[in-house]
């Protein structure tokens, strides 16, 4: 079925269409085969019920992969029983309860229960009307194996009162039960990573074109965000750099983008946006506002066979952790400063998503996942970097997702 599908299929019964109002949603059918996959690995590991909470539309992936809903800046919380419908606790009018039994409102699909509650961090004496809506939905499961999705993003106080209301349940990590499967993207899924990177081409081209002296990093950011827009782009980030030719400008996020450019400037502009459907891949280039010093371009062009180290290790079956110290091995016998951070990533409903390309990563590169990769440094006084996207196939990276050149754009 079309990843763009706008059916939900209930069990018995006419199918409901979705609301008009959605952008982009993924099939029903796509939907069924993650929760299928899940309850799957559920079983197999004796979990009976995933609790999964997000607050980032950037990084909050989880929520989005069960629900096709994004997470939003207030918390959302799924519980995904092995054998029941879904429960969704959201931002809204204080004690607001829908019942859905399992069928589709015109947005929401799979969820039998959605709670609402007007929840703000800002207000401390509000830190836990999410956990007892939470605790609500879980009251079958007070005896229960529950998994928790997302700890990371949990506050202190949510997971203080789901433990004190829940003494007799045991509770697991369980982040990589589901790590594991939507890290292999489904056709569906990839025919939107592809569209996420058409529309970052498209986006790269306006913001570029605009760029001229006189014009903070923020207004060029800015040509592009509106591009996005218009493409059906709902998040993510810009990330935008700039300075004279040998002082390094690395991206920076826009509290940091009020530089104005000058004439002879060397400009760096990510952009992290996701494409219509959420999922997201990243595009970044460099650009001179006049010709292209020989130093830059030399860098350059070493910074291309640093991509290309890597995108050679992307092998299914390598460990991660093995690439990320043969790259970093490359980078000094080149004269190069080693990688600290990440230069390569796994990406999906999450802007940086496993398996990272790094020292601490324990999972193993598989056909089917969708990489960012993005060496970046500074050496002799330059910043030097590249990125683009790749889908892993049988026997390494497919084509280069992005079709904008693997230049210096001189303006």
């Amino acid at each position: 079925m079309s990843p763009i599908d706008t059916t939900a299929r209930p069990e018995g019964g006419q199918a409901p269409k979705l609301s008009e109002r959605l952008n982009t949603p993924v099939s029903t059918a796509e939907l069924e085969r993650r929760w299928s996959a899940v309850r799957e690995a559920m079983r197999a590991e004796q979990i009976d019920v995933l609790l999964l909470q997000n607050n980032s539309e950037s990084v909050g992936g989880y929520v989005r992969w069960f629900t096709d809903m994004p997470a939003g800046y207030y918390p959302t919380t799924v519980v995904f029983g092995l054998e029941q419908p879904m429960s969704v606790v959201s931002h809204g009018a204080l004690g607001e309860v829908r019942e859905l039994e399992g069928q589709s409102d015109g947005v929401l699909r799979g969820v039998e229960r959605a709670y609402a509650t007007a929840s703000f961090p800002s207000a401390a004496y509000t830190r836990e009307y999410d956990a007892d809506l939470a605790l609500r939905a879980l009251e079958p499961f007070r005896n229960a194996t529950i998994g928790l999705i997302g700890t990371y993003q949990m506050s202190f106080s949510f997971g203080e009162r789901i433990r004190r209301g829940l003494p007799n349940a045991c509770m697991v990590e369980a982040s990589e039960l589901v790590d594991l499967i939507k890290a292999i993207k489904s056709p569906d899924e990839q025919a939107l990573i592809r569209a996420a990177a058409a529309v970052q081409d498209e986006v790269m081209e306006a913001s570029l074109a605009a760029v001229e002296p006189g014009l903070k990093e923020s207004d060029v950011a800015a040509v592009g965000r509106r591009r996005a827009h218009e493409l059906g782009s709902e998040a993510g980030i810009f990330l935008a750099g700039s300075g004279p030719v040998g002082t390094p400008a690395p991206t920076k996020p826009r509290h940091h983008q009020n530089r104005v450019l000058q004439k002879g400037d060397v400009f760096a502009l990510l952009v992290e946006i996701d494409g219509p459907g959420g999922m997201y891949t990243e595009l970044g280039r460099t650009c001179t506002l006049g010709p292209v010093p020989q130093q830059l371009q030399e860098e350059f062009e070493f910074t291309l066979s640093a991509q290309q180290f890597t995108l050679e290790r992307l092998i299914p079956g390598k460990l991660a952790s093995e690439i990320f110290e043969e790259y970093n091995e490359f980078m000094r016998s080149n004269g190069r400063p080693p990688e600290r951070r990440v230069h390569c990533h796994g990406q999906g409903y999450d802007l940086v998503e496993r398996p990272f390309i790094r020292f601490d990563e324990t999972l193993r590169i598989e056909a089917d996942m969708n990489f960012a990769c993005h060496p970046k440094y500074v050496c002799a006084g330059m910043f030097s970097w590249i990125c683009d996207n790749y889908l892993i196939g049988p026997d390494g990276p497919g084509p280069r997702l992005h079709k904008f050149p693997q230049r210096i754009v001189e303006r």
